[in-house]
């Protein structure tokens, strides 16, 4: 029999060999564990990293938002300051100094050195051709609500208008208008409701002002070759980011005014002020009250000009004294005419005496060039004879150069505070200017060759749509009927502003249109173009490749 040693030490042996397996065992469960864990721990690193890179681009594409806003706002405070300053300042239209690579965020990383850039396309010989640091006055586009508005007072003057764009034909023009005004006859190429409820989907046509450009594209006829042509990246210019492989045989039949599409020539939202240059309002020259206007007028242009006012105002419609007068009181007669009543009447140049303040106005002044070379027949008070009064301004040129910047700052004839939908012949392309009505082929190529590069920096005189009155471009009658579709100065403004940083990363381009004909400016329109690229090269931008 095994003694009571030998049964304890067998059991001892017994216990003592699980214990052995079971820290093997844990040994193995440790190695396993722990490369689990060790993979886990990886894991959520690898996407704790992922999710704080997110957070840094997100953080970073915010702050390049928020650079490009900071131009928007550094644009609406320069668009807030009177003409002298911003003028002593470089101005809007082509300024380096203020409007590229403005530094917003300064820092010794240039990852986190910020700027904004404005950038706008410019014109050579009247063709978009490359960039400039600055913004667009929206007066040198075509105005797409006010063409129907002119083509209500001239009919067939809309049709004429749009056919302005390049690869326009007259059933796509007439498509448009009809989209556009409040009827339902369609016109004589044009469509109405009839032709929109046939397609699938069948839809309404607007019958109303557009909101966008883009709109275009519901109208027969407009495709996206003809809206936007080959300006891919939509900077008005066509450049590298703009391929080659975009010039379909629709864009390619045009040249290079077609190739940036109609939306390059096309605005809503074009207006100017009718002010004087300090913002006070002009003398309005059809006002009912007399006594008032020859106060206004004495003040400002003195006697002559006052009494020569309020006597055209005061005459009979048509009364044959005047010369050369289109829509005047005044109108219809020539200087030495056949009428024998005139012929004894004594002819002065200045004013001999005081009118009757007291008789009522008889005629309207259509446009303030009715004034220039005319002549009125006066009745001084006190006397029974009547005289003829001269224009204070003749078709001379000295004369003009004279007078006409005088009349154009201080009168009008039009109590409206702005104007709408008139083209700046300062900026606006050839496109635009060759098929403004009573524009010939010779004016478009001498404004083109005398108007300044930079309309801001030139002689007073080119603020006034009259200077190609005063250099001989036009003759009198000629500016007559130029002037309901021309200006020299707009109060819209479109900018395309770019938000990025110097070491690369994220960027934001912004395109605003701001209102300034009250401040502080307003923006009326609002897009965010980043998804389709930087818009300009950069080494030429002076952007920093990323």
């Amino acid at each position: 029999m095994p003694t009571q040693k030998s049964r304890s030490k067998t059991s001892e042996e017994r216990h003592r060999f699980p214990r052995r397996r079971w820290r093997a065992m844990v040994l193995v469960l440790v190695l396993a564990v722990v490369p689990v864990l060790s993979l886990v721990a990886l894991t959520y690193s690898e996407l704790m990293l992922v999710e704080y890179e997110a957070a840094q681009i997100s953080l970073r594409k915010a702050q390049a938002r928020e650079l490009a806003l900071s131009g928007i706002d550094a644009i609406r405070m320069f668009l807030s300051l009177d003409a002298e300053t911003q003028a002593q300042a470089g101005g809007w239209y082509d300024n380096p100094t203020i409007w590229s690579e403005r530094l917003v965020v300064d820092d010794p990383d240039p990852r986190r050195r910020g700027r904004f850039t404005v950038i706008a396309p410019n014109l050579q010989d009247g063709y978009y051709s490359g960039i400039r640091f600055g913004i667009q006055d929206e007066s040198a586009r075509l105005n797409l609500n006010a063409v129907l508005v002119m083509d209500k007072q001239i009919p067939g003057i809309g049709r004429e208008l749009l056919l302005a764009l390049p690869g326009m034909t007259e059933d796509v023009a007439d498509a448009i208008l009809d989209w556009l005004d409040e009827d339902d006859e369609p016109r004589e190429f044009g469509c109405e409701a009839e032709y929109y409820l046939t397609l699938d989907p069948p839809y309404q046509p607007k019958n109303g002002p557009l909101e966008t450009i883009e709109e275009l594209l519901l109208v027969r006829g407009v495709t996206p070759t003809l809206l936007f042509g080959a300006d891919v990246n939509r900077n008005g210019v066509i450049d590298a980011e703009d391929s080659s492989s975009n010039l379909s045989p629709e864009v390619g039949l045009f040249d290079e005014e077609g190739q940036v599409g109609w939306a390059a020539y096309l605005t809503l939202w074009s207006m100017e002020l009718n002010l004087r240059s300090d913002g006070t309002p002009k003398i309005y020259v059809n006002k009912d009250d007399l006594e008032s206007l020859y106060t206004e007028l004495e003040e400002t242009l003195g006697t002559h000009w006052a009494t020569f006012i309020v006597a055209y105002r005061q005459q009979e419609q048509g009364d044959n004294s005047g010369r050369n007068q289109s829509g005047g009181g005044s109108n219809n007669s020539q200087e030495g005419s056949g009428d024998d009543s005139n012929a004894e009447e004594e002819i002065e140049s200045e004013p001999s005496g005081e009118l009757d303040l007291t008789q009522p106005a008889r005629t309207r002044i259509s446009t303030i060039l009715d004034l220039i070379g005319a002549r009125v027949r006066v009745r001084y008070a006190g006397e029974e004879e009547t005289k003829i009064l001269l224009s204070p301004c003749q078709e001379d040129p000295a004369s003009l150069a004279v007078h006409l910047p005088l009349l154009m700052e201080n009168l009008t004839a039009v109590e409206s505070p702005v104007l709408f939908g008139r083209i700046n012949i300062n900026l606006a392309p050839r496109a635009v200017l060759r098929r403004i009505p009573g524009m010939t082929e010779e004016m478009v190529e001498e404004i083109l060759a005398r108007r300044p590069q930079d309309p801001l920096q030139a002689d007073t005189y080119f603020q006034y749509e009259t200077w190609i009155l005063q250099e001989g471009i036009v003759t009198l009658q000629e500016m007559k009927s130029l002037m309901p579709f021309i200006c020299a100065r707009g109060c819209v403004y479109r900018v395309q502003v770019v938000g990025y940083f110097d070491g690369g990363g994220p960027f934001s381009r912004i395109e605003a249109i701001f209102d300034a004909s009250k401040l502080p400016p307003r923006v009326v329109f609002w897009r965010d173009l980043t998804h389709l690229g930087f818009g300009w090269e950069r080494e030429s931008s002076g952007i920093w490749s990323y």
